[in-house]
């Protein structure tokens, strides 16, 4: 029997709405807030504002994109959490909405488990069970998947997030935000020179604290000698960032691999979008013989599409929430 679902993404600052059919993602949209590049950072208030106007403009599109009618949805999709409170409470509100108007089944998604799936979004697909390193603003997490819906997080971050520590690395550098993608794309044209000690962490964990600390006071101590170091540096400070960052993940990684004998690997998440991480997993994947998995650009970073994929995943199990649900921020 086939189904037909309507995804909500809202957890952080951009608005999505997807339809989804059997599996197959239809339509992706995303609208994208603007206003807190004033801020330097998602302020909680103004992103939860901005759903609101958002919400159904995206979603009319998705189904229009789709060419599917409203009576043509069977299941309703919605981000549960992880993220910002207010901007969950949105998109939950409206899918419980939604649903209870058509008399439709809802269904929960746990943003960090729609990251992983969004490699079944479409071709190649890992093979079970894969390792996926996945990384965002808010989160880095080694997850060990047996099945679509069989998940453990063997390793994760112990403070901060990879994507925090470009971030903050570009707030330093005065970069703007969202910082990553330009770090990435400046350190294309840098050298790695300047070294950034690795954190001691046990297992398969991480942190990421230090590494932001030592940038600081690194860039503080330069500065002090030569007012200019930044601007006359900017690409290898840049390059230098980027590398010390990925090394850390694909340390861990690799280290996983060699634990748990697993040779299927995947990144997923915002970060799964930096160029420098892309090549650098590739090749250690080729060193390592590795079957390696890199999603599209579009279901890097927050999207309904992943949330779509994972949804039918549940439907298929049977697995519907009611309309008490309510969003979890952590």
């Amino acid at each position: 029997m086939s189904i037909t679902i309507l995804a909500i993404e809202s957890s952080c600052d951009d608005t999505s709405a997807a339809i989804i059919r059997d599996g197959a993602v239809l339509s992706n949209c995303v609208a994208n807030q603007e206003a807190h590049r004033l801020y330097g950072g998602v302020v909680p208030e103004v992103a939860s504002r901005a759903h609101q106007a958002n919400i159904v403009p995206v979603v009319d599109l998705a189904l229009n994109k789709a060419g599917v009618r409203k009576e043509d949805i069977g299941a309703v999709a919605f981000t549960r959490g992880p993220g910002l409170l207010g901007s969950l409470l949105v998109g939950t509100s409206f899918a419980k909405a939604y649903a209870l108007s058509y008399g439709l089944p809802l269904i929960e998604v746990n943003h960090m488990h729609a990251h992983v799936l969004a490699h079944f979004a479409e071709d190649p697909k890992p093979a079970f069970p894969f390792l996926c390193l996945t990384v965002s603003g808010g989160h880095t997490q080694i997850v060990l998947v047996r099945d679509y819906l069989d998940m453990e997080v063997i390793g994760e971050t112990l403070d901060d997030a990879a994507g925090e520590a470009f971030d903050k690395t570009g707030k330093i550098l005065n970069l703007g935000y969202p910082a990553g993608p330009v770090i990435d794309r400046l350190a294309k044209e840098g050298t790695p020179r300047f070294p950034f000690p690795e954190p001691a962490i046990a297992d398969f964990n991480f942190s990421f604290s230090g590494l932001k600390t030592s940038i600081l006071y690194f860039l503080k101590k330069e500065m002090a000698a030569n007012p200019d170091f930044i601007t006359e540096n900017l690409n290898d400070i840049c390059a230098s960032v980027q590398q010390s960052i990925i090394t850390i993940l694909l340390k861990k990684l690799r280290k996983a691999a060699r634990a748990t004998g697993i040779r299927e690997i995947a990144i997923a998440g915002g970060v799964s979008a930096n160029s420098g991480l892309r090549h650098a997993l590739e090749d250690m994947g080729a060193r390592e013989g590795w079957n390696t998995y890199i999603p599209a650009f579009q279901y890097c970073t927050d999207n309904a599409g992943m949330i779509g994929v994972a949804a039918y995943y549940k439907y298929l199990k049977g697995e519907f929430c009611g309309q008490d649900a309510v969003p979890f921020a952590r």
